[in-house]
């Protein structure tokens, strides 16, 4: 474990990102008094940081994940006939 001043961390802030990274817990102080930790991603922690804002907002409830298995598709039915379509085309068409 470490310590560092706010001003020592910002002028190095990727050395102590890189140690927290590795595994190693960073405190931060600010005139000698811990004001926060740098510390290693915990288990079960997403990749990336869009991952980890979505598996945070599910946690707190305020999303809802979707039903079904994450690697099935929604099936999709077709609306209408090609034929259909560009007849309904031409005739917008023709009003010009």
């Amino acid at each position: 474990m470490r310590a560092v001043g706010l001003k020592i961390l910002k002028n190095r802030l990727s050395e102590y990102v890189r140690l927290a990274a590795s595994g190693e817990t960073v405190l931060v102080t600010d005139r000698e008094r811990v004001v926060a930790e740098l510390v290693p991603p915990g288990a079960g922690r997403e990749v990336t940081a869009a991952d980890a804002l979505l598996a945070d907002a599910v946690r707190r409830g305020w999303l809802t994940p979707a039903l079904g298995a994450p690697d099935s598709t929604i099936p999709h039915r077709p609306t209408a006939k090609l034929a259909v379509l560009l007849a309904e085309l031409d005739l917008d068409r023709a009003d010009r």
